[in-house]
């Protein structure tokens, strides 16, 4: 990263089938949250398994020698805990934290899974802030990153309680419910010195019209606070324009450019560099709200190290290029020339990175 000029490194430490970073106040969160009696295996809804357990953490110590590493080499560590969704390894490890209050194991299938925190329990959003406490110790970052993405309502809507809160605080929508919740999260980050990010679903904007269980999800009236970053990822480029012109802070990841988990045949080598961040049509004084863009490699997929090598190189320097060159200066003939002595590099450090990167675009 730091040979690329790559300065952010965006950890993604906590989901539905793991719970990777030590919190000692509440120790069940690795001990239990951090373990799952098996692991689905080739992909989607494969209904194939490893056959044996996986886990572990980063306890820590690590995790303040990882970041002072990176630190060494002017890299800042945006870690993210995830909220109010992808919640079931939490929930696994206390039952308490979810809306239905049925006990689960960390589930072995990925994807959007189980139960939600219960964003109306006092006690959980005490708990949200004690490990948010102790990550502002561990991370020096000036960012924060609480997910936010995939929420699914159903359990909020089946759900007595939630549904009397929300009646009693004139809450029309659960994705009301989740903004309110998220700019709670921010002003509380916020009044620590630091700054919340989520990905674009905390705008209360209904992305996933494919999904079925979201489909007539209704979108949210109340307004996220305006210090929020907007991980932007998916769905119409015009929420990232829109956000932009409100004045938000914008990361761009859209999915179909930046997620170094598509195989090549999806996002070609070429379709990765000739990503732009700045939404077409955003006027000039907004573009100052780009911050800049994200390439994510989501891991499900990938037992090995050799496979994420494989999957992030050469694509992560396209991305760095295109972090760092204004559009009038990109040339991706030049840049496969001079990418020639990046990939000497690799080669030599053992990086098992693709030599076959062309595909459909």
């Amino acid at each position: 990263m730091a040979l690329l000029k790559m300065n952010k490194f965006h950890w993604h430490l906590t989901d539905d089938a793991g719970w990777r970073i030590e919190i000692k106040k509440y120790p069940l969160l690795t001990t239990i949250g951090g373990f799952r009696k098996d692991t689905e295996v080739e992909t989607w809804k494969s209904g194939k398994t490893a056959g044996e357990p996986h886990g572990g953490f980063y306890t820590q110590e690590q995790i303040k020698r990882i970041v002072a590493y990176a630190n060494d080499r002017h890299i800042s560590i945006i870690p993210e805990f995830e909220m109010p969704g992808h919640a079931s390894a939490a929930i696994a490890s206390y039952t308490w934290l979810g809306t239905a209050g049925v006990p689960i194991e960390v589930p072995a299938k990925f994807g959007r899974l189980y139960d939600n925190f219960d964003v109306t329990n006092p006690k959980v959003i005490k708990f949200f802030k004690d490990v948010l406490l102790e990550m502002f110790e561990m991370f020096p970052s000036e960012v924060i990153h609480i997910g936010g993405d995939e929420v699914g309502y159903k359990v909020w809507e089946e759900s007595d309680h939630v549904q009397k809160y929300m009646k009693d605080h004139g809450i029309k929508t659960p994705a009301d419910l989740q903004v309110i919740f998220t700019n709670k999260m921010s002003k509380f980050i916020e009044s620590h010195g630091r700054r919340m990010m989520g990905w674009n679903e905390i705008l209360g904007k209904n992305i996933h019209t494919d999904f079925v269980e979201k489909k007539h999800d209704r979108q949210a009236e109340t307004e996220l606070a305006k210090n929020t970053i907007v991980h932007f990822w998916k769905g119409d480029i015009d929420l990232a324009r829109d956000a932009a012109q409100q004045g938000y802070g914008i990361v761009n990841s859209l999915h179909e450019f930046a997620y170094l988990d598509y195989g090549y045949t999806t996002t070609s080598l070429e379709k990765a560099y000739r990503f732009d961040p700045v939404p077409a049509g955003l006027e000039e004084k907004y573009h100052k709200n780009i911050y800049g863009l994200g390439a994510q490699m989501w891991s499900e997929w990938t037992p090995k190290n050799a496979d994420v090598e494989f999957q992030t190189f050469p694509r992560i320097a396209a991305h760095s290029e295109t972090g760092w060159t204004q559009v009038e200066n990109k040339d991706f003939i030049e840049f496969k020339k001079t990418l020639k002595k990046m990939q000497e590099y690799w080669q030599s450090v053992g990086i098992n990175y693709a030599k076959k990167t062309a595909g459909t675009h």
